[in-house]
């Protein structure tokens, strides 16, 4: 067999085996083999180095599409300095992933502005970096999905939908108040998920506050047993980004408008 024999085999083995980035690859690797006098096993290495690379490339970018994600937000955007009540080392050691080996659930409390989002995107997006499968949703949105599954025979099917992330964050509870079907959605999504694995919840209510979330405090009551029982709890009382954002526009817009007109 000739050497363009081998190559066109090669090339077909590879294109059999799916490594379709290899394949394309084929033609300068062996140029560099060649120019650089390296062994087949240094070649080899360099290939399937090529093909490794596509397809974690191709797996990060399916874990970035399933997760949904609102924002692309990291934990090194947020500014601790602005909400000194969030204990920075603590947020540090929660972007190390410890947490998701034991399936602890992390909720940050606070009112709307103060970054809770932010850092629940920024763990997010930690696992994603990670590998873990990860996903996004709002307590309004989960609700919604849960209502429509009910109808249309689909509840055990998305249930282990929401039971299947490593991590899971679901924004915004207690915005709107969760009634009957509502309440019981989110209850049987923290129930799937309890000690398997990790749920982040934001939320705008402090757990006292949390009967006035559901009409039935005794599911309430259960709910917060099940999320607290290995948990991180952070109550954020700073100020709102968007609020001093505002106030520092507005500062500059006064300062122009006041400025005087020189001749």
């Amino acid at each position: 067999m000739n050497e363009n024999s081998t190559y066109q085999l090669l090339r077909s083995h590879l294109s059999v085996l799916r490594l379709g980035t290899a394949a394309e690859a084929l033609p300068g690797v062996l140029e560099q083999a060649k120019a650089e006098r390296l062994g087949h096993t240094a070649m080899l290495e360099r290939l399937l180095g090529l093909e490794v690379e596509a397809t974690e490339h191709r797996r990060r970018a399916s874990l970035e599409r399933f997760a949904s994600l609102p924002a692309p937000w990291r934990l090194s955007d947020f500014d601790f300095d602005a909400q000194p009540s969030v204990d920075r080392s603590l947020v540090n050691e929660l972007g190390t992933l410890g947490f998701l080996e034991d399936a602890t659930n992390v909720l940050f409390i606070g009112p709307p502005g103060v970054g809770k989002t932010m850092l629940a995107i920024g763990l997010a997006r930690a696992s994603i970096d990670a590998g873990y499968r990860t996903y996004y949703t709002t307590a309004a949105d989960l609700v919604a999905r849960c209502h429509r599954a009910a109808l249309e025979g689909r509840w055990a099917t998305t249930m282990r939908f929401f039971a299947g992330p490593r991590l899971l964050i679901i924004d915004e509870v207690g915005y709107l108040p969760l009634q009957n079907e509502a309440a019981a959605a989110l209850f049987q999504v923290i129930t799937q998920r309890y000690l398997k694995s990790s749920t982040v919840l934001t939320t705008n209510l402090g757990i006292a506050s949390w009967g006035k979330i559901f009409d039935d405090p005794m599911v309430a009551a259960a709910m917060l047993d099940r999320l607290l029982h290995r948990s991180v709890v952070f109550n954020i009382d700073g100020e709102s980004y968007r609020m001093r954002s505002h106030r520092a526009r507005s500062e500059v817009t006064r300062k122009a408008v006041h400025q005087p007109i020189t001749k």
